[in-house]
């Protein structure tokens, strides 16, 4: 695993707009506007690197299923999770049913050498997904640099929207209309790429899809359903909205009970993901297989934070996360001993904590400072389908990070300059 410097190509921001990321001019503290994407730069991997990043992952989703059937198991495990009561048993009869599910994303801890270490799951509502499916594949074919790119992704997405939106059509007896929505307050417009690039993965999988606002789902109060704007029924609809806010929001209940109903609406990503995109999931896959001595060498020590095992991390350091936190927001780093390390703002934490002992992101040093990555392996229909990789300047990957291209097996030409 090395961070090699490339060649910028002529013209490259308006081509990565032209492929959907309309959002790479990133606002930092002070006003200053810089580029999210960085084009002359990139990781470079062995295949056998690939090989084992693959592996791992599926490792990893592999367990977090057995994590959720601990979970589901176990009440008090729930709570701690802060899985709210009255969504609890339609959780577990979606869990048991397997509804069509499409796609999250680990989030990676390695060098290139030790132990690959889980950071944390993003299986909700993950974002990033334009850029890694789309413009670093692009930008590969287009610089010619590195002999390939682990990038299955959107043929993968087809697939994975075919095959679950097919047994629908069996369970059902008609085809359905796929309905995406994402939150009109989304101001960057990297949400509503990321729908209309799923809409777009849906309708090369043979089926009719309409984009809209979660904003703009309906509640009919006569019939209790789901409906657009132009009074169609809601099929099926993916959201990129967390279920901790649609539960929390005036449709909660209405969303449990349709859920309920043979002929309801189906929502991708399914409500059981509350299961995998909850903080909490790491220290039940630790309660799971600490002792396990193939998984274990794959995760990180991690408790809730009102556990008192959670002191033990004292030693070592650790990351203070809130259960239902997004983009770094109010991540604590403390090194060995306690003193803080790095911190981020927020409005998480009231749910609850969990602790993780502490495993600081590499830095693969340049000339321009330091550069901490984070792997992002990507899932989909249950499989490894790729890698996107975002780096900060600091330890806590946050909403101000950049999205960095990856390359296999890249070979050096005369003249170029590179770092390790």
């Amino acid at each position: 695993m090395r961070r090699l410097y490339g060649t910028a190509r002529r013209g490259w921001e308006a081509e990565i707009e032209s492929q959907g990321l309309v959002y790479n001019k990133t606002t930092v503290p002070g006003g200053e506007t810089r580029s999210y994407w960085r084009e002359d730069v990139f990781y470079d991997f062995t295949a056998a690197q690939i090989d084992h990043l693959a592996d791992v992952t599926d490792q990893l989703f592999a367990a977090c299923v057995e994590a959720g059937d601990v979970a589901l198991a176990d009440e008090r495990l729930l709570d701690r999770m802060r899985i709210p009561r009255d969504a609890r048993e339609v959780i577990k009869a979606t869990w048991d049913a397997e509804p069509p599910s499409v796609y999250g994303r680990f989030d990676l801890w390695w060098d290139g050498e030790g132990a690959v270490r889980l950071l944390e799951f993003n299986a909700d509502t993950p974002t990033s997904l334009v850029e890694a499916a789309v413009v670093q594949w692009a930008w590969h074919l287009e610089t010619g640099q590195g002999r390939d790119q682990w990038n299955q992704l959107d043929d993968r997405l087809v697939d994975a929207w075919r095959r679950n939106l097919s047994r629908w059509e069996a369970e059902h007896g008609r085809r359905p209309r796929v309905h995406l929505a994402w939150t009109d307050g989304d101001r960057s417009g990297e949400d509503w790429m990321t729908v209309a690039y799923l809409a777009d993965t849906v309708q090369r999988a043979g089926y009719e899809t309409v984009v809209l606002t979660t904003e703009e789902l309906a509640l009919d109060t006569g019939d209790a359903r789901f409906y657009d704007p132009k009074g169609n029924l809601i099929d099926v609809v993916f959201k990129l909205y967390p279920w901790e806010w649609l539960l929390d929001d005036a449709y909660g209940p209405s969303v449990i009970a349709d859920l309920w109903t043979p002929d309801g609406t189906t929502w991708i990503e399914p409500i059981w993901k509350m299961l995998w995109s909850n903080k909490g999931l790491l220290p039940v896959l630790w309660q799971r297989y600490a002792d396990d001595p193939v998984i274990s060498k794959h995760l990180l020590p991690a408790y809730f934070a009102d556990d008192p095992r959670a002191a033990e991390l004292e030693r070592t350091g650790y990351a203070r996360k809130p259960i239902y936190g997004r983009e770094g927001n109010n991540v604590e780093l403390f090194a060995p001993g306690g003193a803080p390390l790095a911190s981020q703002g927020g409005k998480y934490g009231a749910e609850g904590w969990v602790v993780q002992q502490l495993c600081a992101l590499p830095d693969f040093a340049g000339p321009d400072g330091p550069h901490h990555p984070v792997l992002g392996a990507w899932v989909v229909d249950g499989e490894a389908a790729g890698l996107g990789i975002r780096e900060s300047d600091g330890l806590i990957t946050d909403d101000l990070s950049f999205f960095v291209p990856h390359t296999i097996d890249y070979r050096r030409p005369p003249n170029t300059t590179w770092s390790a």
